[in-house]
């Protein structure tokens, strides 16, 4: 009995409340939204989190085992990677990493979604490549998170 009250409270506690972040400008937000090319040589890449569950929790994001940031549900990170170049990106998980290794082309913007997952004692997250019509129309809503703060190593 004791076991199915924790879990009770652990899935409340996963779908409800907000986390916050630090947050970019509105401004830095909207010109990112326009989905423009990326510099000569570069690649694009959009990270967000759009999900209802585990809104409580933050997650680190990481490429190539720097730290991006920290999402919260509503939020996306725009950055640019070295293009026609294989990139790591991570994300927290309860007990690991989860990551996502593909080559990056110069000159394409890439959308990736982190989505958060039920665990034995804290939810994880794991990431998935969203096509590009998609991942535009998902972002749209989302407000941009600053870069830069995690809150642990990969």
């Amino acid at each position: 009995m004791k076991s199915i009250a924790i879990m009770a409270v652990f899935v409340a506690l996963l779908i409800s409340g907000c986390a916050t972040v630090p947050m970019a400008t509105k401004t830095e937000s909207d010109a990112a939204k326009a989905f423009l090319p990326p510099e000569p040589g570069m690649a694009g890449l959009y990270i967000y989190r759009n999900s209802v569950v585990g809104q409580a929790l933050k997650k680190d994001v990481f490429i190539d085992g720097k730290c991006l940031g920290e999402t919260a549900s509503g939020v996306y990170f725009y950055t640019t990677v070295e293009g026609d170049k294989t990139h790591v990106i991570a994300t927290e998980s309860e007990f690991s990493a989860n990551s996502l290794e593909m080559l990056f082309e110069a000159g394409k913007n890439y959308f990736i979604r982190q989505y958060i997952k039920l665990g034995l004692f804290v939810g994880g997250a794991g990431l998935e490549l969203i096509p590009e019509e998609r991942g535009k129309k998902d972002v749209a809503p989302l407000g941009m998170a600053f870069q830069g703060q995690c809150s642990g190593p990969q």
